[in-house]
Protein backbone atom coordinates (compact mmCIF):
# COMPACT_ATOMS: atom_id res chain seq x y z
CA UNK A 1 0.00 0.00 0.00
CA UNK A 2 1.53 2.81 -1.17
CA UNK A 3 1.99 6.09 1.31
CA UNK A 4 -0.45 8.96 1.56
CA UNK A 5 0.73 12.17 0.43
CA UNK A 6 1.99 14.76 2.88
CA UNK A 7 -0.52 17.32 2.41
CA UNK A 8 -3.20 14.98 4.04
CA UNK A 9 -1.00 15.67 7.50
CA UNK A 10 0.68 18.84 6.85
CA UNK A 11 -1.63 20.81 8.57
CA UNK A 12 -1.56 21.19 12.54
CA UNK A 13 -4.63 20.01 13.63
CA UNK A 14 -4.54 18.40 16.81
CA UNK A 15 -2.22 18.10 20.24
CA UNK A 16 1.27 16.43 20.25
CA UNK A 17 0.60 12.96 19.45
CA UNK A 18 4.36 11.28 21.26
CA UNK A 19 5.41 7.93 22.55
CA UNK A 20 5.22 8.66 25.91
CA UNK A 21 5.96 6.21 29.13
CA UNK A 22 4.00 6.15 32.13
CA UNK A 23 5.32 5.09 35.50
CA UNK A 24 3.01 3.01 37.03
CA UNK A 25 3.88 1.34 40.43
CA UNK A 26 7.51 -0.93 39.27
CA UNK A 27 6.83 -0.92 35.85
CA UNK A 28 6.61 1.73 32.56
CA UNK A 29 4.28 1.62 30.40
CA UNK A 30 3.87 3.18 26.95
CA UNK A 31 0.65 3.90 25.26
CA UNK A 32 1.83 4.76 21.98
CA UNK A 33 3.27 1.42 20.44
CA UNK A 34 4.42 -0.04 17.61
CA UNK A 35 5.90 4.05 16.38
CA UNK A 36 8.45 3.45 13.87
CA UNK A 37 12.59 4.76 13.53
CA UNK A 38 12.83 8.11 12.84
CA UNK A 39 14.05 8.40 8.86
CA UNK A 40 16.62 11.33 10.33
CA UNK A 41 19.94 9.38 11.13
CA UNK A 42 22.61 12.44 12.07
CA UNK A 43 22.07 15.37 13.76
CA UNK A 44 25.68 17.31 13.32
CA UNK A 45 27.82 17.54 10.32
CA UNK A 46 31.32 18.85 9.41
CA UNK A 47 33.88 19.88 12.02
CA UNK A 48 32.20 21.04 15.34
CA UNK A 49 33.95 24.07 16.12
CA UNK A 50 33.54 27.58 17.47
CA UNK A 51 36.05 29.24 14.98
CA UNK A 52 33.52 30.09 12.20
CA UNK A 53 32.86 33.35 11.76
CA UNK A 54 28.99 33.16 9.76
CA UNK A 55 26.06 31.29 11.07
CA UNK A 56 23.55 30.74 8.10
CA UNK A 57 20.07 29.21 9.56
CA UNK A 58 17.30 28.08 7.55
CA UNK A 59 13.90 29.37 9.51
CA UNK A 60 10.03 27.99 8.94
CA UNK A 61 8.18 31.40 8.38
CA UNK A 62 4.66 29.13 8.51
CA UNK A 63 2.90 26.56 11.21
CA UNK A 64 2.62 23.03 10.33
CA UNK A 65 4.24 19.50 10.20
CA UNK A 66 7.46 18.49 8.50
CA UNK A 67 7.66 14.88 7.73
CA UNK A 68 11.37 12.94 9.23
CA UNK A 69 11.81 11.99 5.68
CA UNK A 70 11.64 15.16 4.16
CA UNK A 71 14.12 16.89 7.05
CA UNK A 72 16.77 13.83 6.26
CA UNK A 73 16.52 14.15 2.44
CA UNK A 74 17.21 18.35 2.80
CA UNK A 75 20.05 17.14 5.23
CA UNK A 76 21.27 14.83 2.58
CA UNK A 77 20.96 17.21 0.04
CA UNK A 78 22.91 19.62 1.83
CA UNK A 79 25.66 17.93 3.07
CA UNK A 80 26.31 16.60 -0.18
CA UNK A 81 26.51 19.52 -1.77
CA UNK A 82 28.85 21.05 0.87
CA UNK A 83 31.02 17.79 0.64
CA UNK A 84 31.65 18.67 -2.85
CA UNK A 85 32.16 22.13 -2.64
CA UNK A 86 33.66 21.91 0.31
CA UNK A 87 35.53 19.96 2.56
CA UNK A 88 34.23 18.78 5.80
CA UNK A 89 36.55 20.63 7.85
CA UNK A 90 35.45 24.09 6.98
CA UNK A 91 31.87 23.88 7.58
CA UNK A 92 29.51 22.98 10.80
CA UNK A 93 25.93 21.78 9.92
CA UNK A 94 23.55 21.07 12.69
CA UNK A 95 19.83 19.89 12.54
CA UNK A 96 17.91 21.47 15.14
CA UNK A 97 14.70 19.81 15.43
CA UNK A 98 13.43 16.00 16.49
CA UNK A 99 10.88 14.54 15.06
CA UNK A 100 8.82 13.69 18.37
CA UNK A 101 5.08 13.62 17.02
CA UNK A 102 3.82 10.34 15.69
CA UNK A 103 1.46 10.18 12.42
CA UNK A 104 -0.94 7.79 12.39
CA UNK A 105 -2.86 6.58 9.71
CA UNK A 106 -6.29 4.74 8.87
CA UNK A 107 -5.60 1.81 6.60
CA UNK A 108 -8.05 1.60 3.59
CA UNK A 109 -8.34 -1.78 1.32
CA UNK A 110 -8.77 -1.06 -2.60
CA UNK A 111 -9.35 -4.14 -4.25
CA UNK A 112 -12.69 -5.41 -5.71
CA UNK A 113 -15.25 -6.63 -2.66
CA UNK A 114 -13.26 -4.57 -0.16
CA UNK A 115 -16.82 -3.33 0.75
CA UNK A 116 -17.48 -6.70 2.20
CA UNK A 117 -14.21 -7.19 4.47
CA UNK A 118 -13.86 -3.57 5.78
CA UNK A 119 -15.63 -1.54 8.60
CA UNK A 120 -15.32 1.56 6.83
CA UNK A 121 -15.07 4.49 9.93
CA UNK A 122 -15.84 2.61 12.87
CA UNK A 123 -12.71 2.16 15.12
CA UNK A 124 -10.65 4.53 12.53
CA UNK A 125 -8.04 5.99 15.25
CA UNK A 126 -5.60 4.21 12.90
CA UNK A 127 -1.77 3.09 13.14
CA UNK A 128 1.60 4.62 13.94
CA UNK A 129 2.90 4.97 10.55
CA UNK A 130 5.74 7.75 10.32
CA UNK A 131 6.82 10.70 12.51
CA UNK A 132 7.02 14.56 12.28
CA UNK A 133 8.09 17.60 13.54
CA UNK A 134 5.65 20.11 14.55
CA UNK A 135 6.25 23.54 14.20
CA UNK A 136 3.67 25.59 16.56
CA UNK A 137 5.10 28.93 15.46
CA UNK A 138 6.90 30.29 12.82
CA UNK A 139 10.32 32.09 12.52
CA UNK A 140 11.79 28.42 14.53
CA UNK A 141 14.68 27.32 12.99
CA UNK A 142 15.17 23.70 11.22
CA UNK A 143 19.22 23.65 10.52
CA UNK A 144 22.19 25.98 10.55
CA UNK A 145 25.31 26.18 9.24
CA UNK A 146 28.85 27.29 10.53
CA UNK A 147 31.29 28.65 8.05
CA UNK A 148 33.83 31.00 7.55
CA UNK A 149 32.87 34.51 5.06
CA UNK A 150 34.52 32.92 2.02
CA UNK A 151 32.03 29.79 2.25
CA UNK A 152 28.72 31.55 3.07
CA UNK A 153 27.33 31.21 -0.90
CA UNK A 154 27.56 27.38 -0.95
CA UNK A 155 25.79 27.30 2.57
CA UNK A 156 23.01 29.33 1.20
CA UNK A 157 23.06 27.03 -2.17
CA UNK A 158 23.14 24.20 0.54
CA UNK A 159 20.00 25.78 2.21
CA UNK A 160 18.23 26.50 -0.81
CA UNK A 161 18.62 22.82 -1.46
CA UNK A 162 17.12 21.89 1.80
CA UNK A 163 14.43 24.72 1.59
CA UNK A 164 13.31 22.62 -1.63
CA UNK A 165 12.26 19.36 0.12
CA UNK A 166 10.42 20.76 3.06
CA UNK A 167 6.76 21.32 2.98
CA UNK A 168 6.44 24.47 4.74
CA UNK A 169 8.06 27.84 3.55
CA UNK A 170 10.93 28.64 5.06
CA UNK A 171 13.70 31.37 4.67
CA UNK A 172 17.36 31.47 4.88
CA UNK A 173 19.46 34.20 7.34
CA UNK A 174 22.81 35.37 7.65
CA UNK A 175 24.22 36.11 10.84
CA UNK A 176 27.72 36.26 12.11
CA UNK A 177 29.05 34.28 15.09
CA UNK A 178 29.08 37.12 17.38
CA UNK A 179 25.67 37.62 17.61
CA UNK A 180 25.00 34.23 17.01
CA UNK A 181 26.15 33.85 20.48
CA UNK A 182 24.50 36.72 21.89
CA UNK A 183 20.88 35.63 21.03
CA UNK A 184 21.44 32.71 22.88
CA UNK A 185 22.99 30.50 20.17
CA UNK A 186 24.92 27.39 22.19
CA UNK A 187 26.46 26.04 18.87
Amino acid sequence: MPRRPWKCYRELANKAYVKKEKKTGKMRRTYVTGVPETKLRHFTMGKRDNDFNHVIKLTVDEKGQISDVAVEAGRVAANRYLNKKLTPQNYFMKVLLYPHHVIREHKMMAFAGADRLQDGMRRAFGKACGNAVRVERPGKDIMLIKVDKENVKHAKIALTRTRMKLPLKASINVITNEEYKKNGGAF
